[in-house]
């Protein structure tokens, strides 16, 4: 009867077609935020920790030429309040003078270890390789992965990122924002690095975590090896985060962690060539998900992507504007409303102001460079 009546309510069936596909694109849309993102906006984490058990860990930092950003970081890492921890810096084939900042460190903090890597030629290596000599120096179970240029948000990362740890817990997921800086850029950076933490951190609540971030990260030893480590993505460029957790996470080995003192600031990149460089790298990884994973995500940007089209082209199409931009507005006003729950839990309420606009440069960009990862191939080791 519904489809009788659109037929006679549509004299061309081009327009019905698309009116229809607007209508299912909308409908996923709205599963998405109220079906499974909503679960981070609305998520209770259990009660806190009281640390009463605070077993030994260690911390790997993989770092090529970061003597700035260890001069500047790494003391906030050797500085965390927790009783007993190893920091393992791998040097990895550094040109500048991070060794010698390394061994002076190293005279202050005896909790810090070093790992040198010489570059050869012959066999050139990568991030990979680097935390793999890391996590084999590593004396403790319980890892925790940063980057030389993420700060922690307090003293106290290291306890809560070790709290989540348990009998069934192997991995838990951190979130890393971007520091935050006056450009549209920045902005950006921030709403792509939000969305990429909704989409993670609601599948795990779900109990179908897929990904994780290396500014952030924690997971034990055994896991680690219990897998063969990067061997099933030694070849891919990017992954040791993300790949990683693809391949070792279940639904019941996983916790997160979004308590903001166990926040990971990180550096953002300042131009938009940088930026562009950095995700093209990290875009290409996407592929290579599980299917169900890949379906999930395609799902979501695929159904944006015909939202987006289907109302403009019923607009060029001289259909009834109130009615589309009614099921426009209503998507964003779920949309908003959800996020602002998630922006008040990641700390960052102030992008809000900006869903609108930022939502439409995000449908662009995962256009643009979700087609290059598709497509891509990685040539280089770093």
């Amino acid at each position: 009867m519904v489809l009788l009546f659109l037929m006679l309510e549509f004299e061309n069936p081009l327009v019905l077609f698309v009116f229809v596909l607007l209508i299912v694109s909308a409908i996923v849309q709205l599963f998405y935020y109220l079906g499974i993102f909503s679960r981070l906006a609305f998520y209770k984490p259990a009660a806190a920790s009281n640390f009463s058990d605070l077993p030994p860990v260690s911390v790997i930092i993989a770092a090529r030429n970061e003597y700035k950003n260890l001069e500047k970081n790494l003391k906030l890492i050797l500085e965390q309040d927790y009783p007993s921890f190893e920091v393992i810096v791998v040097n990895d084939c550094s040109w500048d003078d991070s060794q010698k900042l390394l061994e002076y460190y190293q005279e202050q903090y005896p909790q810090l270890k070093i790992c040198t890597l010489i570059e050869q030629e012959k066999y050139p290596t990568g991030k990979k390789f680097a935390l793999t000599i890391g996590i084999k120096a590593a004396q403790y179970q319980e890892m925790i992965f940063t980057d030389a240029d993420c700060i922690p948000a307090s003293n106290q990362w290291l306890r809560l990122m070790q709290s989540k740890f348990s009998t069934s817990k192997e991995i838990v997921l951190g979130y890393s924002p971007y520091k935050k800086q006056n450009s549209f850029l920045n902005l950006f950076i921030r709403f792509e690095s939000i969305f990429t933490a909704t989409a993670y951190f609601s599948a795990a609540i779900l109990k179908r975590p897929f990904m994780g971030v290396g500014r952030n990260l924690a997971y034990t030893r055994d896991l680690f090896f219990k897998h063969k480590g990067f061997a099933k993505h030694q070849h891919i460029l990017s992954g040791d985060d993300d790949l990683h957790v693809n391949q070792t996470a279940t639904a019941t080995n996983v916790a997160i962690q979004l308590d903001p003192q166990s926040f990971m600031l990180s550096e953002p990149k300042k131009n938009f060539e940088e930026y562009r460089r950095q995700k093209a790298r990290h875009n290409s990884t996407g592929k290579y998900y599980k299917f169900s994973d890949q379906l999930y995500l395609g799902g979501y940007y695929f159904s944006h992507l015909l939202f987006y089209v289907t109302c403009v082209l019923l607009l060029v199409f001289n259909f009834n504007w109130q009615v589309v931009l009614g099921i426009f507005g209503f998507r964003f006003l779920v949309q908003t409303a959800v996020f602002i729950g998630i922006l008040k839990r990641l700390k960052d309420i102030h992008l809000v102001w900006f869903i609108a606009i930022l939502d439409l440069v995000y449908l662009i960009y995962i256009f643009i460079f979700g087609t290059i990862g598709l497509v891509s191939k990685q040539k280089k080791i770093w």
